[in-house]
């Protein structure tokens, strides 16, 4: 790679690239000539993915997993490998969420964020660090702005993202003796997203977030995906550890508006 935009050849592997903005970051990289493999759990999903990203004109494959389930995991990995050899860029992206007030969630659906968020991160990372220990690897954790912004009807996945993050720093320490970078991307408010319609059920809450993201707009899918290209670059060959918010300045204080927002549409005033 000579450039952040000359992956071709490069083995990128994306951990729920299947949908949203692991696969707009999937297919990024596939566009610059990597050749990309994308693990899920819908085969259904795996199937469209692999469609879209060889189309232009690429390697691709993808393989169904549970996040939650380590050997799962372990053999998509291990398949990957045996297709594809050893991996340049491993991007972790994999995650749940449902928006819901601490007393009316069950024990079950915060150990589920907990189980996906944090507990698949860390089976992503270990599973495929035997096929990636070597100086100029790249890891890139996809996080969210709950990880440090608190806020109403989150706190599963509050609790999993900070987790996720902190995986990022202590495996930055761990691995970085055999060069392998790891770094966090936090994205803020993605027009198009699942995550958008959850967190933001009406139009006017909609509105009401693009209007407090200091760059007057939400992002896009693209914004996402050239922060992680940047950090699979040689450009960003001394950046470890990093936990970079990619959200036009939301989390600087526009990020309370969601928790206040789904309060509200509750009918539950603060």
């Amino acid at each position: 790679m000579n450039n952040s935009r000359d992956f071709a050849g490069t083995v990128v592997v994306v951990a729920g690239g299947s949908s949203g903005i692991n696969l707009g970051i999937a297919d990024a990289f596939a566009a610059q000539g990597a050749r990309v493999a994308v693990v899920s759990r819908s085969q259904q999903k795996i199937d469209a993915a692999v469609g879209k990203l060889a189309a232009h004109g690429g390697e691709a494959i993808g393989f169904s997993a549970d996040v939650r389930d380590a050997e799962t995991v372990e053999a998509a990995l291990s398949g990957i490998h045996q297709a594809f050899g050893d991996i340049d860029v491993l991007v972790s992206g994999a995650a749940g969420n449902f928006p819901a007030p601490a007393l009316g969630m069950s024990s079950n659906g915060f150990a589920t964020v907990v189980d996906i968020d944090l507990c698949g991160t860390f089976h992503v990372l270990r599973s495929a660090y035997p096929y990636l220990a070597r100086p100029g690897a790249s890891i890139i954790n996809i996080s969210a702005p709950q990880a440090y912004v608190p806020m109403a009807y989150q706190v599963h996945v509050c609790a999993a993202k900070a987790g996720v993050d902190m995986v990022t720093r202590v495996l930055a320490m761990e691995w970085g003796y055999a060069g392998v970078r790891v770094n966090s991307v936090v994205p803020g408010p993605i027009e198009g997203t699942e995550g958008m319609k959850r967190l933001s059920p009406t139009p006017e809450l909609q509105q009401a977030v693009a209007d407090s993201v200091p760059l007057g707009r939400l992002g896009t899918p693209m914004d996402i995906a050239n922060t992680v290209m940047f950090l699979a670059s040689p450009l960003a060959g001394y950046v470890t550890g990093a936990i970079i918010p990619v959200d036009g300045g939301w989390s600087l204080g526009g990020a309370s508006v969601v928790g206040a927002g789904m309060v509200k549409a509750a009918g539950k005033q603060e």
